[in-house]
Formats: C-alpha cells, structure tokens, sequence
C-alpha cells in the first residue's frame, strides 16, 4: 500500500537534497566543457583541411553512434586496464562531457551557418581576424539562434545523469536507491525524485524561457547598450551591411 509518511520523509531527506545538488552541478559542468568542445568540434567542420573534417567527423560518428551507458563503462573500467584510471565523478564528467560535445557541435555548427555570409566577408573587409570575427561578429548572433536547442539539451543532460548512477556516482537516483533499501519503500522513493527532477526541469524551463525573451526583446528593439570598449567600432560597421 501507498504510504504518504515514507513519501514526505524521502521527499525532505537531507539524502535526495544532496543528490539533487550533485545532479545540478554535474550538469551545469558538463554543459559548458560539452560547449567549449562542440564549439571545437563545429569549427573543425567547418575548416578547409579535409583531414581536420574527417577528425572531427569520426569523432561524432563514435560518440553518436554508441550508447552513452556503454561510454560511460569503457571510461571507468575499461580504461584501467590501459593503465588510465578515473574516479567515479571524474569518469562521469568525462563521459558526459564527451558524449555531449558530439550533439551541441551540430547546434553550434547550424547556428553558425544561420549568420549571413554577408557578414563574414564584411568583417574580413574591415580587416579583422577571424578569431576576432568569430567572437565579436558570428558567435553573438549565432547564440540567438542556439538557445532553444540549447536549452533543450540541458534539460535532457538533467535527465541523462542518471545513467552515471550505474559507475557509482552518489546522484539523485543512486542515494534515492540507497534510501530505498532501509524501508523497501520502493515507489514512495522512486516518486519522490521523480518530484525532484520534475522541479528542476521546470525551473530551468521557465529560466530558459525568460533567457529567450531577453535576448528577442534585446535584438527586436535595438536599444541594448554595449560598453565601447568592449565591441569594437568596426563590429558596429559589420552589423550595418544586413
């Protein structure tokens, strides 16, 4: 029988709450090195040398193309044996971040396409870098384009790090089947982070809607300030030959 008493005591444990945090900061982590890394993987893509595409390419390839579950268990056992050894939350991290990089480069990749080519060859005209076209012209209007994708794919990293439960990372599912095993109150504490992890999606649902309407409210009008120093003249220029 449902029992509420075992309910509320897993929902308010100090246990879950922990693991809740782990999971939170696990993926906050693992979206930003998963980021930088798409970010690289997206301009191997995009370079003239075709071996560097081919890099960039198999390395999407393996990791799309195998279950992050079975990444996750060659990292940290497979790998020992090779004499490479990883604790069970640098494991995680690695897996993860890995894993992720292979998806947000194709993000990157289509928001970076989405700038006018207009722009690059303006910016190239204006003499800039392409380092600094990159960063100054392309990636500030690629980023309007990425963040519904993006933010989609935070919410389903939110989810995804149960898998690392399985290499013994103490996360929201691990501690709540710890718990579990005290009382064999099983769907009582199975329910509670699901209640958990129904809160933070949600949270970072309405967070990333209020992100989106920021930044569409910011474009619409115009009327965003930017510190002189900090978008040079010439970024200026770019933007008026659309």
């Amino acid at each position: 029988m449902w029992s509420w008493e075992a309910f509320f005591t897993f929902l308010s444990s100090e246990s879950l709450l922990r693991g809740a945090w782990t999971t939170i900061w696990l993926t906050v982590v693992t979206m930003v090195v998963g980021l930088v890394v798409g970010l690289v993987l997206a301009l191997m893509r995009s370079a003239r040398s075709r071996s560097i595409r081919a890099v960039a390419n198999s390395y999407i390839w393996l990791f799309r193309g195998t279950p992050l579950l079975v990444q996750l268990i060659i990292i940290y056992t497979g790998l020992p044996q090779l004499g490479i050894k990883f604790g069970p939350i640098q494991a995680a991290l690695l897996g993860l971040a890995l894993n992720e990089a292979a998806y947000l480069s194709e993000i990157v990749r289509s928001g970076i396409m989405s700038v006018p080519r207009g722009q690059f060859e303006a910016a190239r005209a204006l003499g800039m870098k392409p380092v600094t076209v990159m960063r100054v012209v392309v990636l500030p209007q690629a980023f309007r384009v990425m963040i519904p994708p993006l933010g989609n794919s935070l919410n389903g990293l939110l989810k995804t790090t149960t898998l690392v439960s399985i290499i013994a990372v103490e996360e929201l599912l691990r501690l709540t089947q710890y718990a579990v095993q005290l009382n064999f109150r099983v769907l009582e504490g199975l329910v509670a982070a699901a209640c958990y992890y129904l809160v933070m999606t949600s949270v970072w649902t309405l967070l990333q809607g209020r992100l989106e309407a920021l930044v569409n409210r910011s474009h619409g009008t115009g009327t965003a300030k930017r510190p002189s120093h900090q978008v040079p003249q010439s970024a200026e220029l770019v933007g008026e030959t659309r």
